[in-house]
């Protein structure tokens, strides 16, 4: 009796391993790389603040803090200080193939939205755009490509896993798609709304993170050139 339980016992965990089993599988299957990564940036002196990004992926999961902080920028240089004496940053549109600076969304499927609430220090206004990403995407997302890699120095296999997010004045974001070694392509752009509870969710007293001394003396010889996003 106890080796007829012993074998019905391991029949079932058995079973239960191989469903777990193509379970995993499943879920692997829509994701054929570990992770993507979420990358944001703004154009030159458009200075932000992200005080969020979340995820929802294809299996309805959210990923809180995908993304925050300060994202990529040409200008002002990161060791720049005080007022140069030429400015050479081109805040208006956008540029061929933008990349970013992010992290990698670790442990998520394919993302289906992408919420972004972020301060446009320049203006100042607080934004929040909820982003969805169309299914077209997703399926650039699984399809791997051979190109010519000139870091590696030859052809590579490569997957556009770069998901990169432009935030401009006026609640822009635009959204791109990438690979290491693969030019981005365009995705979607949505026009954000204004945030009524203001920077950090009202708790700051309506004080923004603060803007460097290069980009406000831009602004208030230049302007922010709206409707270039």
């Amino acid at each position: 009796m106890v080796k007829h339980s012993f074998v019905i016992n391991m029949g079932v965990a058995l079973v239960i391993a191989l469903f777990l089993s193509g379970c995993t599988q499943d879920h692997r299957r829509s994701l054929p790389y570990d992770a993507w990564s979420l990358n944001f940036f703004a154009p030159d002196y458009m200075e932000v603040w992200i005080e969020t990004a979340d995820v929802v992926d294809i299996n309805e999961r959210l990923y809180r803090g995908a993304g925050s902080g300060i994202p990529a920028m040409g200008y002002p240089r990161a060791l720049s200080k005080g007022i140069p004496a030429e400015f050479r940053g081109k805040p208006e549109g956008w540029r061929e193939s933008p990349g970013g600076k992010g992290r990698r969304v670790t442990g998520a499927d394919l993302p289906r939205l992408v919420y972004v609430r972020w301060q446009s220090i320049v203006e100042p206004q607080t934004y929040e755009a909820y982003i969805e990403i169309p299914e077209s995407t997703r399926q650039l997302m699984r399809k791997s490509e051979d190109v010519f890699c000139a870091f590696d120095g030859k052809v590579i296999t490569d997957y556009r896993k770069l998901l990169v997010v432009g935030l401009a004045p006026g609640g822009i974001a635009k959204v791109w798609l990438g690979g290491p070694c693969l030019k981005s392509t365009e995705v979607t752009r949505v026009q954000g709304t204004i945030n009524p509870e203001g920077p950090y969710r009202g708790l700051s007293d309506g004080e923004y993170y603060f803007l460097s001394e290069e980009s406000k003396s831009y602004v208030d010889k230049f302007g922010i050139p709206y409707g270039s996003w």
